[in-house]
């Protein structure tokens, strides 16, 4: 056989091999499945959703369904392994099954296009896009269409980031079939772009990050206020007039104020202290006296 026809003998049936491990393990949902020859034969990785339901009581069931390969495919002593999907919201395969499921259960196909947007939308992918077919609102065909986020339609990109997943969902008007494709979180695009800080030249002053002058400058401030007393506030000062003494007076000296106000209340302190037993030198008529001599 030619190389290129044993090519394309590898490929059908590695797809015939896909759908059949797709209707088998249509109830512990099918994530994918990856071939890979090796040394010891072809090892085929599973991904389900529900990895128990394929491994089965002891393993009865994964050992009933290698069986079933080898003798179908004639796969040089096949291997199957299982893992579990990681996040089955960004799962194509996965969310292409739930929504054949729920338009089969009735729900509208409106609503269950959008709230599975949303879905994979809320859970970290770039973009998705869902197209459902067939005969949806009436005996012609139609074509309905949701996205949301970033989506890639050829290139490079699109082989590497986008993810596929196809399901059917079987109703009373006919087939109608359901395509789900999302763009991996992870997805570099080639227009990303990522400015790094080149090598800075001898002789240029070096630049501070932002945020490492806010902090040294804080620190400094800090530094300042803990070693530097804060000054006392000095009262208003008087300049003394020309002719007066200034020298301060002895508070012995001070000529005591009688006006009305003062009198009495100097009265009333002065009955305050008698009643406590003290001795006061004050006389206020003598003082009164004095005051209107002037």
């Amino acid at each position: 056989m030619a190389s290129e026809r044993k090519i394309v003998a590898d490929n059908i049936k590695r797809v015939l091999l896909k759908e059949y491990l797709m209707r088998e393990t249509q109830r512990a949902g099918f994530g994918g499945v990856d071939i890979q020859r090796t040394p010891m034969g072809t090892r085929v990785t599973l991904i389900a959703e529900r990895p128990g339901l394929i491994i089965g009581r002891k393993g009865e069931a994964i050992k009933s369904l290698t069986e079933a390969v080898d003798k179908k495919f004639h796969f040089n002593n096949p291997q199957i392994e299982v893992q579990e999907v990681e996040n089955p919201s960004l799962n194509a395969q996965v969310m292409a099954e739930k929504l054949a499921n729920a338009l089969e259960r009735g729900w509208h196909f409106r609503r269950a296009g959008h709230s599975t947007v949303r879905r994979v939308m809320e859970a970290g992918a770039k973009g998705c896009l869902i197209v459902i077919a067939g005969k949806l609102t009436s005996q012609r065909h139609r074509r309905q269409k949701f996205k949301a986020g970033h989506i890639k339609y050829c290139g490079e990109p699109r082989n590497l980031w986008m993810r596929r997943g196809f399901a059917i969902a079987k109703l009373k008007p006919g087939v109608i079939g359901v395509t789900v494709e999302i763009m991996d979180p992870n997805a570099r695009l080639p227009d990303d772009i990522v400015i790094k800080a080149g090598p800075v030249p001898a002789g240029a002053p070096a630049t501070v990050p932002p945020v490492a002058a806010k902090a040294a400058e804080a620190e400094a401030v800090a530094l300042i206020e803990a070693e530097v007393p804060e000054p006392e506030l000095a009262g208003p000062t008087v300049e003394p007039v020309e002719g007066e003494d200034e020298t301060p007076k002895d508070d012995k000296h001070e000529k005591v104020k009688t006006g009305k106000v003062a009198e009495k209340r100097l009265k009333k302190v002065l009955k305050e202290v008698k009643d406590l037993g003290a001795d006061v030198d004050v006389d206020l008529a003598t003082e009164k006296k004095k005051k209107e001599a002037k």
